[in-house]
């Protein structure tokens, strides 16, 4: 009778690594999810009762809203402005922030000049590592000249999760990193660590953990071939902040930007070079991702974006040249594919240019990705310019939204944009006539109705810049 007890306590599910819903049997595709080829067969035991306790001591009540307290003013500063930007002001006490991004792109390296910068001010961090020795951990600190502070920063080989919250009782950290998410193991779970369960269960611990202790938590997670976080998607959807290092391993330029952040807003970018001795904060990344920039050069136009409250200057590059193809070829980098697709198809119907038999090769210099509307007239006048093989003039910017018609619409905060131009040494700005009347006239403005009319200002008569009439 107890070995059938026993037996009938653990049962077989297929669980799906991309979502994380079980089912009984085996399915091909997930009808939750709906991907392909995701399910994962895994024991699993009856699961224990749930608790009742809610987060912090006493049993979980209703509580008036302005009877909790206010943490607005509890944010503890990194010691990283590009982070502290990106987080919204500093780490939360009590959240858990997940770092996820390609292999060798850097995670690490945040993480660990994160836990020394914390380490400097006094205060003490526990960083578990389940990838490396402590004395892999300390080569890498040595690299990176992590020296001041060490006595506050205790490194942790562990992966089992309940001694990890026993040195987290014992030392009281103020900061908790775990790298990585997939190591950990929960030693009454018969999953092997990094599977399906394994992360969704240790990432509840840790959530629970964060909460109850109000320290805040960091997750370093690993990425699948599509740059998602590997494991459910659970795991994205339970913590606070979700945080992506991204850039090209061959250039030294790393973005970190936020998915998800519900203490901040989530269109903010820190930008960051990798050196020889870590990460290091560009502080003004406008000026730095113009500096190899050609003048005069075909194809190759600048924009004003806008990443959350800071206005970025980006060199658009592109290459329209004959296909040797039956279907041409639509290559982008940093802009959206289908984006680059309906700025093509305005200027065929509404600019007359015909691309219809070309190859279209569009890259945004320094792995920046250009995500809002505000970027289509750059990117119309580069695929123009190359088209023509005609260079646009060098201390051109461009700021506008293409419609459909070939109009040129208004953006947000056309100042802003105008203003780091122009500290940049920009003399001219190419945008929508509709704006002209309302922006400030320290900048020589071009102002054009269409698309058409834009190409021929900025490639064909190419006058000089004047003020616009108010009033």
């Amino acid at each position: 009778m107890a070995r059938k007890e026993a037996s009938s306590a653990v049962r077989t599910v297929f669980l799906c690594s991309a979502c994380g819903n079980d089912s009984p049997k085996w399915f091909g595709r997930c009808p939750h999810c709906g991907e392909w080829n995701t399910a994962v067969e895994e024991a699993q035991r009856a699961a224990a009762p749930p608790s009742r306790r809610g987060y912090g001591s006493g049993a979980a009540r209703p509580t008036r809203l302005t009877e909790i307290e206010s943490l607005a003013e509890e944010r503890h500063r990194s010691g990283i402005g590009e982070l502290d930007r990106v987080l919204g002001g500093g780490l939360v006490p009590g959240s858990l922030v997940l770092i996820g991004g390609d292999p060798g792109i850097g995670k690490s390296t945040l993480a660990l000049q994160l836990a020394g910068a914390l380490a400097r001010d006094g205060r003490v961090v526990l960083y578990v590592s389940g990838e490396e020795s402590p004395r892999q951990a300390k080569m890498r600190a040595e690299r990176i000249a992590l020296r001041g502070g060490a006595d506050h920063l205790y490194l942790h080989p562990e992966i089992d999760l309940d001694a990890i919250v026993t040195e987290v009782d014992r030392l009281q950290p103020s900061l908790l990193v775990v790298d990585s998410i997939q190591t950990l193991h929960l030693p009454e779970l018969s999953a092997a660590p990094g599977s399906v369960t394994q992360v969704r269960e240790c990432g509840l611990r840790l959530l629970r953990l964060a909460k109850d202790r109000s320290i805040p938590v960091v997750l370093i997670g690993h990425v699948t071939k599509d740059g998602s976080v590997a494991g459910p998607r659970t795991l994205e959807h339970m913590v606070d902040v979700v945080l992506y290092l991204e850039g090209d391993t061959h250039h030294e330029y790393r973005i970190l930007s936020a998915a998800k952040n519900r203490f901040g807003s989530t269109n903010e970018i820190g930008v960051f070079e990798m050196r020889g001795d870590g990460l290091a904060e560009v502080e003004n990344p406008s000026e730095r991702l113009l500096r190899d920039r050609g003048r005069s050069v075909p194809g190759s136009a600048v924009v004003a974006s806008l990443e959350g409250s800071r206005p970025l200057l980006v060199e658009v590059q592109a290459l329209v040249a004959p296909t040797h193809f039956a279907n041409p070829q639509r290559v982008a980098q940093g802009v959206d594919v289908r984006r680059l697709a309906v700025v093509i198809a305005v200027l065929e119907k509404r600019a007359g240019l015909s691309l219809a038999g070309a190859d279209v090769f569009v890259n945004v210099a320094g792995g920046i990705k250009l995500e809002e509307p505000a970027a289509d007239l750059g990117l119309a006048l580069a695929l123009a310019s190359s088209f023509r093989d005609a260079p646009l003039p060098p201390d051109l910017v461009a700021v506008g939204e293409v419609g459909l018609g070939g109009e040129l619409r208004p953006v947000p905060q056309m100042d802003r944009r105008l203003e780091e131009a122009m500290r940049l040494g920009f003399r001219s700005a190419l945008i929508p006539k509709r704006q002209a009347s309302s922006t400030k006239p320290e900048i020589g403005l071009v102002a054009a109705e269409s698309l058409r009319e834009a190409i021929v200002l900025a490639l064909d008569a190419k006058p000089s810049p004047q003020h616009p009439r108010r009033g």
